[in-house]
């Protein structure tokens, strides 16, 4: 039993450009894993998916008969390993967690590899055309579907300045926002309140920080919201 060159080219092409097309549209969000990675992993999941089909072909000195092809151990280990590069590109930046996402790409790029690798090829473009949809899909959804806001803002005073922690809660109140966490702390002459805030908008926002800018006891003050 032989096998046909265009058994094993087919599953290497289509993994491998089912790979670059996921990966160009990451690289272009200037994800963390990006063109050459998504590339890298279907191509990978893919002749590793060819290797337990074509077991056969290793055991050359075993009698055919005696021989168990089971692809479904190398499809399971192959998702398995995928998920710990895939735990590499998720980190926390300020108050938000970043790169899901291209975690899940990842591993559908994976995925993709594995069904090139056993030859369900209409499954496979069909499953590389949806993961394609479902990316270029996201500014759309961005735009359209509310959002919760959340911010992260330190605020620094004198160390005598007055009722702080009540003066904080009520300025965030009077600009409808509300605070999720709290911490304090004194440094030298400088007492900073940080909080995470949540229910913003740049509209509120902005007054919060013109109300800072003009209190005569705020020493500094920092918003991020990413």
């Amino acid at each position: 039993m032989t096998i046909q060159a265009i058994d094993l080219i087919l599953p290497v092409v289509g993994a491998a450009t089912a790979g670059a097309l996921i990966g160009a549209e990451r690289e272009y969000r200037a994800s963390p894993a990006g063109f050459r990675t998504h590339i890298l992993v279907g191509l990978s999941s893919g002749l590793l998916m060819l290797a337990a089909v074509h077991q056969i072909h290793w055991l050359t000195d075993t009698p055919n008969d005696i021989v168990r092809i089971d692809p479904v151990r190398m499809a399971h280990g192959v998702l398995t390993g995928i998920g710990f590069l895939c735990g590499g590109v998720i980190f926390r930046e300020g108050v938000t967690v970043r790169g899901l996402t291209t975690a899940a790409s990842l591993w559908m790029t994976s995925a993709l590899g594995v069904l090139f690798g056993v030859g369900f090829y209409v499954l496979a473009v069909g499953a590389t055309i949806a993961t394609l949809l479902v990316l270029a899909a996201a500014d759309i959804t961005e735009r359209f579907l509310p959002q919760r806001r959340f911010s992260q803002l330190r605020i620094r005073y004198a160390r005598d300045a007055g009722d702080t922690p009540g003066g904080f809660t009520a300025l965030l109140a009077a600009h409808g926002i509300k605070h999720l966490a709290m911490s304090q702390s004194l440094q030298n002459e400088i007492y900073e309140i940080s909080a995470t805030i949540g229910g913003t908008t740049a509209a509120k926002e902005a007054s919060l920080t013109s109300a800072l800018r003009a209190d005569p006891e705020v020493i500094g003050f920092d918003l991020d919201n990413r």
